[in-house]
């Protein structure tokens, strides 16, 4: 099991948005990206994150480089982050 974790600087004023977009790609993450197990978002006062679960570590490395994440997920979020993403990688053992 490997896990994507992407912290977002979102404003409070836009975690509705950036939630809908999650909410949009969701499903087309766990039907067609291939090693795809879990997708959650988690929400606290200082940022947003969203927790990908993935059969493997080259899954993951993988789907940063899908056109659903870089046209898709990164398009629609791009207006509404205050930094770059903080991405990270984890093997769980």
């Amino acid at each position: 099991m490997a896990y994507l974790e992407i912290t977002l600087q979102v404003d409070p004023a836009n975690r509705g948005a950036a939630a809908g977009i999650y909410e949009k790609y969701k499903k087309p993450f766990l039907d067609t990206v291939p090693g795809a197990n879990s997708k959650q978002l988690l929400v606290r006062d200082e940022d947003v994150q969203v927790l990908h679960g993935f059969e493997t570590t080259a899954a993951a490395q993988a789907y940063l480089n899908s056109e659903l994440f870089t046209r898709d997920v990164v398009a629609g979020l791009s207006p509404l982050l205050k930094a770059d993403p903080e991405v990270r990688i984890y093997d769980a053992v």
